[in-house]
């Protein structure tokens, strides 16, 4: 496909999440796109020259949709990038990346502390199915990357935030030490968000988005994105993972992620500043045995945050809490404003514990293996997130 065409670049974020891929309908004058939920479309009366693996051509739903197609202007033009990928779930959108990139007899480094899903693909389904090398290093530790990153390494794949426990990696440095040894830097930018970080801007060559979190927002549609300026790359992923692995999202997902991103920035704008009360808030609140946030001073990559992340630090705390698995259990159930359930970038703030027993729990830092608590911040009013903080905390005796 064609680089995108941003006729608002230049113009705020905020304008741009309104009126990127946006357009009037052809047949009816409305100024909102509409659903097309059609499964095949009307082929050229000349079939000698079409490529039926091809996605420049509306023929059939896998081949790309409208809908997907218009989402992917818009998600493009918010990271400031050349194109975008739009994919049926976050998780589909980090397999075709990875799908695309490596093969066997390749070597990939990514994060110790890393989503669920990363954490499978590599540590148990790229290695043993098809031979890759995967290491595993703390991101956050400039010299424990630059010995896991050496020559033959193919791809460094980093999370910033990261999922869990809100460590920050430097994007720039690790671009840097990646492409010096012929690597290539994928980053997963769904914590941040692109209101407050430009991956592309600071050396990554993909970034990967769940735009079921910040961007959809309302906890209602599922879909991933792949945000790059390698458009012969980007022509592979569609080629080799959304064509013939058939991760395509369907039309309805992306027309409803395309209605929520017109909020995004916004959205944003209020979990930023209601994350940062809160988690002020906790951290000074008895019986919480620490907070982990970006924009705390305590958090160790708060100085390299302010760097690389322009608007705020996002709506993710981790924090802990003196408490068994148990009790903190019924600390989540005793929440009433809060939502006991998994997930984040919601309307709705959620919250879900980390067990002692998780398979994973000996590679976070110390403090998070007990009384462990991801907290997704929402857009309730900040006060009433806290009174209900204080009154599950004092249910448990806290």
């Amino acid at each position: 496909m064609a680089k995108k065409e941003n006729k608002f670049k230049g113009d705020d974020i905020s304008t741009q999440a309104v009126h990127t891929g946006v357009g009037y309908d052809a047949e009816t004058g409305a100024v909102r796109r509409p659903l097309h939920m059609a499964n095949s479309y009307k082929l050229p009366d000349d079939l000698s020259k079409v490529n039926y693996s091809s996605t420049d051509l509306l023929m059939y739903a896998r081949n790309g949709n409208p809908n997907q197609h218009w989402l992917e202007e818009k998600v493009a033009a918010l990271h400031g990038a050349d194109d975008a990928i739009v994919l049926g779930s976050g998780v589909a959108a980090l397999h075709a990346l990875f799908w695309t990139l490596l093969k066997t007899g390749d070597r990939v480094v990514y994060p110790k502390v890393s989503y669920m899903a990363v954490y499978r693909l590599f540590h148990e389904l790229f290695n043993q199915k098809f031979g890759v090398e995967t290491v595993m290093v703390n991101m956050t530790d400039l010299e424990a990357v630059k010995k896991a990153i050496t020559p033959g390494t193919r791809l460094v794949h980093v999370e910033t935030p990261d999922n869990l426990t809100d460590g920050i990696s430097d994007i720039a440095a690790i671009a840097k030490i990646a492409h010096e040894n012929g690597a290539v830097l994928s980053v997963d930018n769904t914590f941040a968000s692109p209101l407050n970080q430009h991956p592309l801007e600071l050396g990554a060559d993909f970034v990967v988005e769940s735009l079921t979190k910040y961007i959809n927002g309302h906890g209602d549609a599922q879909g991933g994105a792949i945000i790059s300026n390698d458009l012969t790359t980007m022509d592979r992923i569609r080629y080799e993972a959304q064509v013939n692995v058939g991760s395509v999202i369907s039309p309805f997902n992306a027309w409803q992620i395309f209605r929520g991103a017109v909020t995004f920035p916004l959205r944003m704008e209020r979990i930023n500043a209601s994350t940062q009360k809160i988690a002020e808030w906790l951290e000074q609140r008895q019986n919480v045995t620490f907070v982990s946030y970006p924009g705390l001073p305590s958090n160790p990559g708060h100085e390299l945050a302010k760097k690389q992340m322009k608007h705020g630090y996002g709506g993710v705390i981790s924090f802990g809490i003196a408490a068994d698995d148990k009790a903190v259990e019924r600390f989540c159930a005793a929440l009433k404003v809060v939502t006991f359930a998994v997930s984040l970038g919601h309307d709705e703030s959620l919250i879900f514990p980390q067990p002692s027993y998780d398979e994973r729990i000996n590679l976070y830092p110390e403090k998070f293996r007990k009384g462990f608590i991801r907290f997704s911040i929402g857009l309730e009013n900040p006060d009433d997130i806290i009174g209900d903080l204080d009154q599950a905390l004092k249910a448990i005796g806290l």
